[in-house]
């Protein structure tokens, strides 16, 4: 029971920390999932975060993954529960709050303040997925060649995903241990 207990204190708060998005709290969501509790290994928690920006719906519901390899389908009710309506209250309040004061000069103030905050944590995120992604020259050199395309023309990202794995499959270390990996 202390496991449900601490999925749901863990993902609670995590909820509470989501500003500017779920990405935001990444870099808080693997220390916490991986170095405190080791619920995951670093490798399942970048798989599982992969899985959740290919697989259709919001990338979020990967938080659901971690519960069910915890605790099961209770695990991941739990988790569930604890990441997203917290969010949901709170966000449903502060608009109710951001249209009360409209015509406010603090409104503006805050949106501006608020947009840099956001972004340098979804930067945070994206760093911390790339700690765990990157980890050799080819590995490297797909995700820059995956950035810069991505700057330079409109891609589906699931297209570049999908190439950018089959490429690492063919020419990584070895890719029949690549292709035994995938769960």
């Amino acid at each position: 029971m202390s496991k449900i207990f601490n999925l749901a204190w863990v993902f609670g708060l995590l909820s509470i920390l989501a500003v500017g998005g779920g990405t935001a709290v990444l870099p808080e969501m693997q220390r916490m999932t991986v170095d405190q509790y080791h619920w995951v290994t670093a490798k399942q928690f970048r798989d599982i975060y992969s899985l959740g920006q290919v697989a259709p719906g919001p990338n979020m519901l990967m938080v659901m993954v971690i519960g069910y390899r915890v605790a099961g389908y209770l695990g991941a009710t739990v988790v569930a529960f604890a990441f997203f309506i917290p969010d949901c209250i709170i966000t449903l309040f502060a608009n109710r709050m951001w249209l009360r004061f409209a015509d406010s000069p603090w409104r503006l103030a805050v949106q501006r303040g608020m947009a840099p905050i956001a972004i340098g944590l979804m930067l945070s995120g994206t760093y911390s997925i790339a700690q765990l992604s990157i980890h050799n020259w080819l590995s490297l050199g797909i995700a820059a060649a995956t950035l810069s395309v991505l700057m330079w023309r409109r891609v589906n990202p699931l297209l570049l995903i999908s190439v950018a794995g089959i490429l690492y499959m063919l020419l990584g270390p070895n890719p029949v241990t690549a292709i035994r990996s995938i769960p």
